[in-house]
Parts: C-alpha cells; sequence; structure tokens
C-alpha cells in the first residue's frame, strides 16, 4: 500500500467503522431505554403504519369498555330505583288487601288510605327523582311554565357506543315498559279503600270500600306485573353488556398482544447489540489511533 500524506484510507476505514458502531450503540440504548423497537419512522415505516393504526383500536376499545360499564352502571341504577317501586307496591297491596274486608271501620279504612298517600308519594317521587349523572331517567325536566328542557333518559332507545369502529353499538330500549308502568302508577294515584258516594251528575252509582280495595288488588297486580317486566328489560340489556365487555376485553388483549409484537423492542437482541456496538467502537477507535500514526513514516522517509 502506498504511503501518501494526504490520503489515510486506512484511517478512514477505522473512522468509517467507528461512525457505524456509535449508529449502532446510539440505537439500541435507544431501543433499550424506551422499551420500543419503533421510536421514530425509520426505525421501520411499515412497521410504524401498522402499529398506529392498531393503537388507535386498542385506545378506542379502552374507552369502550368504559362506556358499557358506565351503562351497566345507569341500567342498574334503574333496575334498583324499580326494585324500591316494587316494595311499594307490595305493601300497597297488603294495606288493599286488608281494607278488602268488611271487618274495617270507616276510620280503619281512613287510616288504611293515608298510609297508602304517603306510598303513592313516595312513588312519584322515585318516579320523577331518579338519576344518573344529573339526568333524570324516568321523567322528563320540566321548567316553571311546564316545558320540557330534558328528555327522560329511558323515555327514548339508548344508544351505548360499545366498539372503537363507528357502527359497534348497543341499542337498549325500554320506553315502553316504562310507560306501562306509568299508566299503573297513574291508575294508583285515584284508588281508594274507603265508600264512593253516588255521583248523580256523571251517573256514578255508589261503590263499596271493599269493591274498591279488590279493584286496587287488580291495578297492583297489574302494575307489579308492568314493573317486573321492566325490571326483566334492564336485567337482559345488563347481561347483553356484560357479554359484549368480555368479548371487547378479548379483542383489546389479542389487538395489544399484536401491537407489543410489533413495536416491542427485544431486550435480550438489543443488549447484544449494544454490547457487540461498544466492543466495536473500542477497537474502531483503537484501530483509528494506530492508523493515524502512520503519518509519522512520511517523516521519517524525509528525515
Amino acid at each position: 500500500m502506498a504511503i501518501t500524506l494526504f490520503t489515510n484510507s486506512s484511517a478512514m476505514s477505522a473512522s468509517n467503522a467507528l461512525q457505524k458502531a456509535n449508529t449502532t450503540l446510539a440505537t439500541a440504548m435507544e431501543h433499550l431505554g424506551t422499551g420500543k423497537r419503533i421510536t421514530k419512522a425509520s426505525d421501520d415505516a411499515a412497521g410504524l403504519q401498522v402499529a398506529t393504526r392498531l393503537q388507535g383500536q386498542t385506545n378506542g376499545m379502552a374507552v369502550a369498555q368504559r362506556n358499557i360499564a358506565d351503562a351497566s352502571t345507569m341500567l342498574q341504577t334503574g333496575e334498583g330505583a324499580m326494585d324500591e317501586v316494587s316494595n311499594i307496591m307490595y305493601r300497597m297491596k297488603d294495606l288493599a288487601t286488608q281494607g278488602a274486608t268488611d271487618t274495617n271501620t270507616a276510620d280503619s279504612r281512613k287510616a288504611i288510605d293515608t298510609e297508602m298517600d304517603s306510598l303513592k308519594t313516595e312513588l312519584s317521587s322515585i318516579m320523577g327523582n331518579t338519576s344518573y349523572a344529573g339526568n333524570k331517567l324516568f321523567s322528563d325536566t320540566k321548567d316553571a311554565t311546564g316545558t320540557v328542557t330534558s328528555k327522560a333518559k329511558m323515555g327514548d332507545a339508548m344508544i351505548f357506543q360499545t366498539g372503537s369502529e363507528s357502527g359497534e353499538t348497543t341499542k337498549v330500549d325500554v320506553s315502553a315498559q316504562l310507560k306501562n308502568v306509568f299508566s299503573s302508577i297513574d291508575t294508583l294515584s285515584t284508588a281508594s279503600v274507603q265508600d264512593t258516594a253516588a255521583d248523580a251528575t256523571n251517573n256514578k252509582p255508589a261503590v263499596s270500600g271493599t269493591a274498591n280495595a279488590n279493584a286496587m288488588i287488580d291495578t297492583l297486580n297489574t302494575a307489579l306485573d308492568n314493573v317486573s317486566s321492566l325490571r326483566s328489560s334492564f336485567g337482559a340489556s345488563i347481561n347483553g353488556l356484560s357479554h359484549a365487555a368480555a368479548n371487547l376485553t378479548n379483542m383489546k388483549d389479542n389487538t395489544d398482544q399484536a401491537l407489543g409484537n410489533i413495536q416491542d423492542a427485544d431486550f435480550a437482541s438489543e443488549a447484544s447489540k449494544m454490547t457487540r456496538s461498544q466492543m466495536l467502537a473500542q477497537t474502531s477507535t483503537s484501530m483509528l489511533k494506530q492508523s493515524n500514526s502512520m503519518s509519522s513514516l512520511v517523516m521519517s522517509i524525509l528525515g
């Protein structure tokens, strides 16, 4: 090999080797530091595109899981309210049964009606005030003029987003069952176990307290059927959402695994690269030092 002053091919080779070793070392250390194989597009352009799409999908699934939990909680709130409505109606039926016998006096029937009125008030309170996250579930919110300012959540069909993509929704519609419950409660609001006097104006005959009490028993039986139908709808919807959540969890786990396969760093491989690059950098530095000493040969020839 020729000995020249301006071109030192050995030093150039050693310098190039040192640069490559340092680049590989920096990349390996970056991957080990972040735990990711892809930290920038240049690491794997195609892999980054797939990983980005998978990341968006798994993020959406995580939000959908919260949506399902929120929807289930709201439905459970409504079902819990209907459970208490059932308990009130059980007590009202006990009172109606008690009032249906002619061993009662007018005063005792009046006392029964007093408790009935209290229970009716509580029914109205539950139906009017049950809410979730500030939204009424059963009754519309109205202002002082009677104008509806906010529709009841369960007065219409509800659509829950249960997936990461558009169209991945679950529809829950209990409006028909809820309407039947309100109808039963409206009928109960005028029911009584006391004697009813004749109304000649409207051509209505007198009705005994026993007959009124028996009519109330029939109304309460229908009301309990309507409430149980609504509760069944709640239960079926909650179970459906539970299955949707289980399937979503399975999908998210597999998506996360696929994402990890693409972007997660292999620590054993990266540690091996780092160690090899460190050794190459050290040997390249040593060779660069040795090759630079070759210029002294020029001086010895000239001397």
